[in-house]
């Protein structure tokens, strides 16, 4: 047993008509496949990142809310005026930082090098399902530590294929898709 269970042990039960439901169902079922099928260990540095910049628009809105309450409006203005603009421009930032470089990444799976020489090879997860589509589509990107070549490929498939009538995800079909997806690519960077 994986560090996070096995699906097989607690079916995921869903509503089969929440798009956002399905496609975090399945982007967990292919999670669980990279980490425990595959042992890769997931690396937090994207989801940091965006952490970070959160972090920092929280203290400029708190730092302006403790401001105004020992100096109260009229003497707080400008400091009031500058952390408002500080915290808005960051959730600019957190925009582009979600659009440009997140990409729809979900998992971020670092297959180490067993003689800690050379750097770790990482596989990036994304997925995308619109909201009244049935079609998932998987794509998996892999890096060479040592050449850092990438290699890709994507999988899009109906949702109907892995969950039944009663909206819960079939692991046993959904697994096997992830699994030759990554042997694929895997195959790829082979050759």
């Amino acid at each position: 047993m994986g560090k996070y269970g096995t699906i097989e042990e607690k079916p995921v039960k869903i509503d089969k008509w929440d798009s956002a439901a399905l496609k975090n169902a399945l982007d967990d079922g292919a999670k669980k496949v990279m980490l425990d099928k595959f042992g890769f260990t997931e690396s937090h540095k994207l989801m940091d990142g965006r952490l970070f910049i959160c972090t920092v628009a929280v203290v400029f809105a708190m730092f302006a809310l403790v401001w105004d309450y020992f100096r109260p409006f009229p003497e707080s203005r400008p400091v009031l005026i500058i952390c408002v603009l500080s915290y808005f421009f960051l959730m600019g930032v957190l925009t582009v930082y979600t659009t440009y470089m997140e990409m729809g990444i979900f998992l971020v799976a670092l297959d180490k090098d067993r003689t800690r020489v050379d750097p770790d090879n990482k596989w990036d997860l994304a997925s995308k399902l619109k909201k009244y589509d049935d079609k998932y589509t998987l794509s998996m990107t892999f890096t060479d530590g040592k050449t850092n070549k990438t290699r890709s490929g994507e999988i899009t498939k109906s949702v109907a294929e892995f969950f039944d009538e009663n909206g819960v995800l079939c692991f046993d079909l959904y697994e096997p898709e992830v699994r030759m997806l990554q042997n694929r690519i895997a195959t790829d960077k082979k050759e």
